[in-house]
């Protein structure tokens, strides 16, 4: 077992050097940040807001949470549980932007495509998944598919429909700060956040590229669920420039989306590959003992001299400080963690358990089933069942064979779906559900 080491780099404050140089250019910084070259760019704001001198309790806590969750973690282990049960996470994109000209898209623009934002969902499942033929896809013998999946959310709070996406504007500020703004973000826009993981997605400062806030665990003073501060800005933050593959994203190091991932994991509960100390500890056994990040801008091999052995880095893990090319693993261990904090952190459990509400079992083929028929109160109400991960289109015929309106969930569960039916008269319409898999399925109901 790894031992914990907490001297090290923890609580040192870094002051950019874009921001000394220009910060009296108020007018043109957020142009300045979009051409801030990759070597002063900082990865990671996550354990650097842990000041262990600035605020020791908080600090303590969080010690004691990771012995909490290793400890779990070993429980689980030495149990012999059965195979790992997949497990979806329902994700929100806050996008947070000062666009007053409602502009989406293009470079500089924070207020970020919807393309942009797919591109960075599509990376966190290739990556957690392991997904064959992807970036994510890798050889190694430690690394794993983590099963654990993340799709933007298709329920609001309300019940309602949504694509996982809130545009915000905000023009008393051009760029946030992730020690002091967490507040003021969520105070913009949050969801509960024991229902979805949220993603703000901003301008950041300091030259920080993200920062997430680690899980708590219920009885441990200073990071447990009692703090509603804390429940509030549960999430993950993103520098809209390190978002995805696609659209806004820029530089050379940083520009394939795995700034998301390695922050995801951090939500997740896992630490630093070199445990933010010269040889400090993950609490992953099978993760190689470090004595530094990886911050050479290079995938050149890295060896420490830990314990008394020389060891390779595992640069390629998704928590080292790698270029984005570089990584492709999350181990065993890691996995197992991550699982441990989905069962036992109350608003990772509650988060897992409300990204059901819309999911149904599986069925061996088609199933729809309409209720109540005749349709009351205006609204559809449909159980759609399959197998496995499809798309699905829904269509609302009437009696003509004319199509009323047309709905496509891409890469969805079995779920239960509600239409608004409320420019429909009176008489007898068709729901027609086709799935990607060409299965379809056409049932007749009344509107009264």
């Amino acid at each position: 077992m790894k031992r914990w080491i907490p001297e090290g780099k923890r609580g040192v404050i870094r002051i950019g050097l874009v921001a000394l140089l220009f910060g009296s250019m108020a007018g043109s910084f957020a142009h300045l940040q979009a051409q801030t070259p990759d070597s002063l760019l900082k990865r990671c704001a996550t354990m650097d807001q842990l000041d262990r001198e600035a605020n020791p309790r908080v600090y303590d806590s969080f010690l004691r949470t990771q012995q909490v969750i290793t400890e779990q973690a070993r429980l689980r282990k030495h149990a012999r549980v059965g195979e790992t049960e997949s497990v979806r996470i329902p994700v929100v994109v806050h996008i947070i932007h000062n666009r007053t000209d409602g502009a989406i898209g293009g470079s500089g623009n924070p207020n970020i495509t919807k393309e942009q934002v797919e591109s960075q969902l599509r990376i966190l499942n290739e990556d957690y998944r392991r997904l064959p033929g992807t970036p994510g896809e890798n050889s190694h013998p430690a690394g794993v598919d983590t099963q654990i999946e993340f799709f933007l959310a298709e329920l609001d709070p309300e019940g309602g429909l949504t694509d996982g996406i809130t545009r915000n504007l905000y023009t008393q500020k051009s760029s946030f700060s992730t020690s002091t703004d967490r507040g003021l973000l969520a105070q913009i826009k949050s969801w509960p956040t024991d229902a979805y993981l949220n993603i703000w997605v901003c301008t950041l400062t300091a030259n920080y590229l993200g920062y997430a806030q680690f899980p708590s665990v219920a009885g441990i003073p200073g990071l447990d669920d009692s703090q509603a501060g804390a429940a509030v800005t549960d999430g993950v933050i993103i520098d809209y420039r390190y978002f995805g593959d696609t659209g806004a994203v820029t530089g050379n190091l940083y520009n394939r989306g795995r700034t998301t991932t390695h922050e995801v994991g951090h939500w997740l509960g896992l630490l630093h590959i070199w445990g933010d100390a010269r040889c400090g500890d993950d609490y992953c056994d099978d993760t190689p003992w470090a004595e530094r990040s990886n911050e050479t801008g290079s995938c050149d091999d890295m060896f420490s001299n830990c314990k008394g052995a020389v060891t390779q880095n595992m640069i390629e893990n998704y928590m080292d400080y790698s270029p984005d090319r570089c990584m492709n693993i999350f181990t065993q261990d890691q996995m197992q963690r991550m699982h441990t904090v989905l069962g036992i952190s109350p608003r990772r459990v509650l988060l897992v358990e409300n990204s059901k509400r819309a999911r149904l079992e599986e069925t061996p083929r088609l199933q729809v089933s309409i209720y109540p028929n005749p349709v009351q109160d205006q609204r559809l109400t449909a159980d759609v069942q399959f197998t496995g991960f499809d798309d699905i289109s829904v269509a609302i015929l009437d009696v003509q064979g004319r199509v009323r309106d047309t709905t496509y969930y891409e890469k969805t569960w079995s779920r239960r779906i509600t239409r608004e039916i409320a420019g429909l008269t009176r008489g007898i319409y068709f729901l027609q559900i086709n799935t990607g898999s060409n299965e379809k399925v056409i049932r007749r109901f009344v509107v009264n």
